[in-house]
């Protein structure tokens, strides 16, 4: 479990985290001081085949512990959102339930979204929070996200960027991501809508949801998470580092509940290159 504290009072210890770089258990102050870092183990796939199953949650029995490989996220002076293994229409999936609460389940990968780019989930919202509103830090909730965590580049930051990375590594072996694509179900927001978090722009946040419409039903997803991260930073993307997923409702202090489906990454078909 990762536990981690910040200055600015609570609400911007979750912000801070997850929306700037938090992938991967990460931690880190936007100014440069690291205050906790957790490295989980990570998955590297040698000879990829086509398909990459990041998140076979179907494969467990509910009731159970989390998946192998994922691990709570987790904030200190926020409560935490519960995350759970059940049943739904006799298939295992992630049930989360946020009330007032922020935290989230991460994992680990190494994926080259030039080869691997199609990333497919499925999810279901049964509630939504009613205040979300990504314009501001404190709309700054979601019923259900997908993140996908890039890896770090030293030649895209720049001179104290690079210093806090290069102080992280040395302390801990290992560089935090560089940048996040955060899919999101949103409450307003039309599908297709690409915007900066509230709190930094190297999380980019597209909306794949939208509205109340499908409340209660299994959605199927699927995003070319490489062109996707062209669009957003406006430019080719590093490797993909972590996957993560999270419903959170702190700082609109509404409730949600969310359930994810198995994620898994695959690759372009040759008719489709």
């Amino acid at each position: 479990m990762i536990r981690a504290e910040m200055f600015g009072g609570r609400r911007d210890i979750k912000n801070q985290i997850v929306r700037y770089h938090w992938i991967g258990g990460w931690a880190v102050l936007t100014i440069g001081m690291v205050v906790a870092i957790i490295v989980f183990p990570r998955i590297t796939y040698l000879q990829a085949p086509a398909v990459l199953d990041v998140g076979t949650f179907s494969a467990l029995h509910a009731g159970t512990a989390l998946p192998k490989g994922w691990e709570p996220l987790t904030f200190m002076m926020i409560k935490h959102t519960d995350y759970s293994l059940v049943k739904d229409n006799d298939i295992v999936v992630v049930k989360a339930v946020s009330e007032g609460s922020a935290s989230g389940l991460t994992r680990q990968v190494q994926i080259d979204p030039a080869h691997h780019p199609r990333v497919r989930w499925r999810w279901k919202a049964e509630t939504l929070p009613k205040g979300s509103d990504f314009t501001r830090k404190e709309g700054d909730d979601y019923g259900a996200r997908v993140y996908v965590g890039f890896e770090y580049d030293s030649r895209k930051v720049g001179f104290f960027e690079m210093v806090k990375f290069e102080f992280i590594n040395l302390v801990h072996g290992r560089y935090p991501p560089l940048n996040a694509i955060a899919y999101i179900w949103d409450i307003r927001a039309p599908v297709g809508t690409i915007v900066p978090n509230p709190h930094t722009n190297r999380v980019q946040m597209i909306v794949v949801e939208r509205g109340v419409e499908s409340l209660d039903q299994w959605v199927d997803e699927e995003r070319n998470v490489y062109d996707d991260y062209r669009t957003a930073f406006g430019e080719s993307p590093p490797g993909i580092s972590d996957v993560a997923i999270m419903t959170d409702t702190d700082n609109t202090g509404d409730s949600a509940t969310a359930y994810f489906g198995d994620i898994s990454f695959s690759a372009v078909a040759e008719h489709d290159r």
